[in-house]
């Protein structure tokens, strides 16, 4: 492949031309895929047996099943369970070296096909070794001075705090070293120009009215904003985001240099903890985060379609948009066509996950809580509200996601115009745009719409018991539909997100829309609330990681031995 060369090419005069951050974005992408060519030599790639493989892989599917998470979190995930079970579980049994536990959690993840088998070189192990090594020495500094506050505690209750603040600080820096992991795993230039680029790009647009007092936070929020709606951060690797933030030489590039992170720079951020998590948790609940999320949301999309369209070739499609700008549009809209179609396919790849989750965990529910309820309470068991019970919330997530639409050509004709204004000289915006400073409402206003919105929740709640009724539900059925159609409401909103963000076009209200709103919305806010206490509680994923996983990851060791010993006998054979 030919270098554009783009640093040195010029326009002629009259014609569109490229702002210096698409140009940046084309090298960028085009040194990532001469990266990706060249990586096909000798280095020594690490290997796991692809029969035993197949148990692991069908393992992990049938865990996330019961656990939803959008597709590019899982592998984030995987790696802060398995180092939880390593470091919380199993190292309570035996002490091994970070090199092991390294080699062990990418072993586990090539099994799982979260990475690829025989293609991740051998360094990264010592990369993730000394990466674990930094955060157990943070660990151990932190136990150690929570050690020496409860020597002096005599206090049970605050002891007993102590303890449990123990355990959340620990969960808490195994999950920031999952998310350094995922990150090295995960070395993108393109991903990372990009962030660069957009954060140069709105944070000159973006600016803050002067009465309000967030000057200092601006800057980061919109950081923040752009890694959760460009590169679809959630929560944890956010917090990691800001840990960094926090602590300037915590990591680096040059995997040389991580064992630059002193034995004195551990010692100061394990004291400094507590402020540090502190200051985390208001940077996530940042009052801006919200306005600021529906902002850069849109032009998050105006800049992977940008990104998209130059990955299918950078030296041609720059050439070509130097030869006739239009080919180069055109260009942009078939990306935006190919993105409407692979977003319906994923809402419906998404949509038969969640299916499959609710129709088990609905399933098990009747079975464990709801016909032993019905018969501990005496009630008629009906059959066809256990029918209706267990198929209807998997048959309301159908209908929804069937009546998705994707977007038509007048919101494509708005990307264009938006991929313009982020890529071509004179495009550019010139007025700046204001934040609005959060309206108050006084009490009474306050008190009166949290009424209606109360009283329209009972009205739907009261209108659906009615109907049910004639159903004759018992109201232990009831209860359960009430529990499961919240929760189900709020999970279509999860699983139709994909196509939603595509929109850049604000749809009209109508009448209709506004009574969903009034009447829907609130069991969806229900359903927001069940969904984020449930999870804490989720029986089945407790069963999966405390029960089923650890002795069925040793089996999967073990066999995997085997299969090198046999390896090895029939070498000698030979």
């Amino acid at each position: 492949m030919v270098s554009p060369n783009l640093a040195t090419k010029t326009i002629p005069s009259g014609e569109e031309e490229l702002n210096e951050n698409a140009k940046k974005l084309f090298q960028a992408v085009y040194n990532d895929l001469n990266l990706a060519e060249s990586n096909d030599d000798e280095t020594p790639r690490i290997q796991v047996s692809e029969l035993i493989s197949k148990m692991a892989f069908f393992y992990e599917k049938v865990r996330n099943a019961v656990d939803y998470e959008e597709d590019h979190l899982l592998r984030k995930n995987a790696i802060a369970r398995i180092l939880r079970r390593q470091v919380i579980i199993e190292g309570l049994l035996k002490m091994q070296s970070t090199e092991i536990l390294a080699r062990h959690l990418l072993e586990e993840l090539i099994r799982g096909s979260y990475l690829p088998n025989n293609k991740l070189p051998e360094i990264k192990v010592l990369e993730v070794a000394r990466t674990l090594d930094k955060y157990l020495r943070l660990r151990t500094a932190c136990l150690s001075l929570n050690a020496s506050r409860l020597g002096f505690n005599t206090d049970i209750n605050k002891a007993k705090n102590e303890i449990q603040e123990k355990n959340k600080l620990v969960s808490w820096l195994l999950t920031l070293a999952a998310c350094e992991i995922e990150e090295n795993l995960g070395k993108e230039q393109t991903k990372r120009a990009m962030v660069n680029v957009m954060f140069d790009s709105l944070s000159k647009i973006i600016k803050l009215p002067p009465e309000m007092p967030y000057t200092q936070d601006l800057e980061i929020q919109i950081y923040l904003s752009i890694c959760r709606n460009y590169a679809r951060f959630d929560d944890d690797m956010i917090a990691f985001v800001l840990f960094k933030y926090y602590n300037q030489d915590w990591t680096s590039d040059n995997i040389d240099q991580v064992f630059t992170v002193s034995d004195e720079k551990i010692a100061a951020v394990a004291g400094n903890i507590q402020n540090i998590r502190l200051a985390v948790s208001e940077q996530l609940k940042h009052p801006l985060r919200k306005q600021l999320d529906r902002l850069v949301r849109r032009y998050a999309l105006y800049f992977t379609v940008l990104q998209d369209t130059i990955s299918t070739d950078p030296a041609k499609v720059y050439n070509e948009f130097k030869q006739n700008p239009k080919n180069f549009f055109n260009a942009i809209r078939k990306v935006c066509n190919q993105k409407y179609k692979k977003a319906k396919s994923r809402l419906w790849r998404a949509a038969l996950r969640s299916i499959i989750y609710i129709f088990l965990t609905k399933s098990i529910f009747v079975f464990l809580i709801e016909i032993p309820a019905i018969h501990l309470f005496g009630e008629p068991l009906n059959v066809a509200a256990l029918a209706i019970n267990v198929s209807f919330p998997a048959i309301l997530l159908f209908l929804i996601v069937s009546l998705t639409r994707i977007p038509g050509e007048e919101n494509t004709d708005r990307i264009v115009e938006g991929v313009k204004e982020v890529a071509l000289v004179g495009f550019a915006r010139q007025q700046p745009i204001k934040l609005r400073k959060p309206k108050k409402r006084n009490r009474v206003m306050n008190f009166i719409f949290n009424l209606v919105y109360i009283s329209a929740f009972l009205v739907s709640v009261y209108l659906i018991v009615r109907l049910l009724g004639l159903v004759h539900f018992t109201w232990v059925s009831i209860i359960i539909f009430l529990f499961f159609l919240a929760f189900v409401s709020f999970f279509s909103i999860i699983v139709t997100r994909g196509v939603k963000e595509l929109l850049v076009i604000e749809k009209k209200e109508n009448l209709i829309s506004f009574l969903i709103d009034l009447f829907y919305m609130p069991i969806i806010m229900a359903g927001k609330w069940l969904s984020g206490n449930f999870s804490k509680v989720n029986v089945f994923i407790f069963i999966f990681d405390f029960i089923i996983e650890a002795p069925f990851k040793i089996l999967v060791d073990i066999a995997e031995e085997w299969t090198k010993y046999v390896k090895e006998r029939k070498d000698n054979v030979v």
